[in-house]
């Protein structure tokens, strides 16, 4: 157990030490045509109309809520501004591992197998951010990265069936992108995403695709639930993806990761996102530990409302069970991507005089107010902390009592900014 806690405590520090390069792109255009299950889909990116974040300043729309979130980030750009970002980041601070990504599809980078040389020279190794491979035309290609000091990579597989990748990804070439997943998965640390449609690549394709990957030696993957409606998140306008397709539920895609754990756990870390980490138990480790549950109710001293969406409020109503703070959910599944819409079907005598909406939520600060005291209470309304708990995306570098750990400190957080901005607890 200790070896294991050492080797994921590594694990965690050699991800803070990885420099990010932007490669730019864009969805649909630099990454050899959509796939038929891209949250990006059906977007128009003409003239986008602003959401609201927390970033904007005095007006309702920012760069990162009108265009970073749509990825509209215009072409790849050049090999010489690739190079001059690194050599500028490493005069200021030492880093062991270059990640490569893009907002289109890192593998269609024309100048890539160029910048891993480039980098190679530095003495640096490389992670080539999240690709299908489909812009890789051969399996020279990806042994010359390899060569060139690419030690981990995080894929998009879907499938390991050609003809599905060919049909559900737009890969031209399916055959050259799964021998070039082979390849990385026998020389790095591959992390494998699969994007589950039920009906398509679940079933006995998802597990004949999960023993493939562990036959080969790929370390981890991760399960994603397929968005095909606003409330799972597809708010650009753009649902449904596909015609005739039903989304899972949360609880039957948590059934389908405890599946797949159940029969791949002990060969591969498999986890889901947005639940769940076998391992970790996160989203919201912390309600299997029932004396740190017990600590922070105690420490609550104000009353206040908490709005979510409704992944999160299945675990913060028990959280918050018999305390005086309410939870209140919106018809949207992630708390970061509610809107202003959603903010508009609240029942506002459901709320307190203080009122908590998540840090991320995609709605202007002015906007938030005016729609929660539009019944004339002046009420305190302000984000709540940026995180409470871990996505499987990110859980896998964390072990159990370091996610429960991490839970404690954010949970304290929120509570104390409740206690700083809640009214006193009333007395019946």
């Amino acid at each position: 157990m200790a070896n294991e806690k050492r080797k994921n405590d590594q694990k965690y520090d050699n991800l803070k030490t990885q420099l990010l390069i932007d490669l730019k792109g864009e969805p649909g255009k630099n990454c050899g045509g959509f796939c038929k299950f891209c949250y990006f889909r059906k977007v128009s990116f003409k003239n986008p109309e602003p959401l609201g974040c927390n970033q904007c300043t005095y007006h309702i729309g920012c760069d990162y809520c009108t265009n970073s979130i749509r990825e509209i980030n215009g072409d790849f750009i050049p090999l010489p501004f690739a190079i001059q970002q690194i050599q500028d980041s490493l005069m200021f601070k030492r880093y062991d591992k270059i990640n490569i990504t893009s907002g289109g599809d890192t593998s269609y980078y024309p100048y890539l197998e160029e910048l891993c040389r480039e980098i190679a020279s530095m003495g640096l190794n490389i992670h080539l951010g999240y690709t299908s491979g489909k812009g890789i035309k051969s399996l020279q290609s990806a042994k010359n990265m390899v060569d060139c000091g690419v030690d981990e990579v995080t894929f998009s597989v879907f499938s390991t069936d050609s003809e599905l990748r060919k049909e559900w990804m737009n890969d031209k070439t399916p055959e050259i992108s799964i021998e070039c997943l082979k390849h990385f998965c026998k020389n790095c640390e591959t992390h494998c995403a699969i994007v589950v449609v039920p009906g398509v690549n679940d079933g006995e394709v998802l597990k004949k695709t999960i023993a493939d990957l562990i036959d080969w030696g790929a370390n981890a993957i991760i399960l994603m639930r397929f968005a095909n409606k606003i409330e799972n998140g597809l708010i650009f306008g753009n649902e449904p993806l596909i015609e005739g397709i039903d989304v899972q539920t949360m609880d039957e895609f948590r059934a389908v990761v405890e599946e797949m754990y159940n029969l791949y756990g002990n060969q591969i870390r498999l986890s889901g996102t947005p639940v769940y980490d076998p391992i970790t138990d996160t989203p919201f480790a912390i309600l299997k530990d029932d004396e740190t549950i017990m600590e922070l109710r105690k420490s609550i001293r104000s009353e206040a409302t908490i709005i979510t969406g409704s992944v999160s409020y299945t675990f913060l109503s028990k959280i918050f069970k018999d305390t005086p703070i309410n939870v209140i959910k919106v018809n949207k599944d992630i708390s970061d991507l509610i809107t202003k819409k959603d903010l508009e079907e609240i029942n506002l005598n459901e709320l307190k005089e203080t009122v908590l909406i998540p840090s991320r939520a995609l709605v202007h600060d002015r906007d938030m107010e005016e729609i929660l005291k539009k019944d004339g209470v002046d009420r305190i309304v302000l984000r709540g902390v940026d995180k409470l708990t871990l996505d499987g995306e990110v859980s896998g570098v964390y072990t159990k009592e370091q996610a429960i750990e991490f839970e404690k400190e954010c949970f304290t957080e929120l509570i104390e900014k409740i206690n700083f901005f809640g009214s006193p607890i009333k007395n019946n």
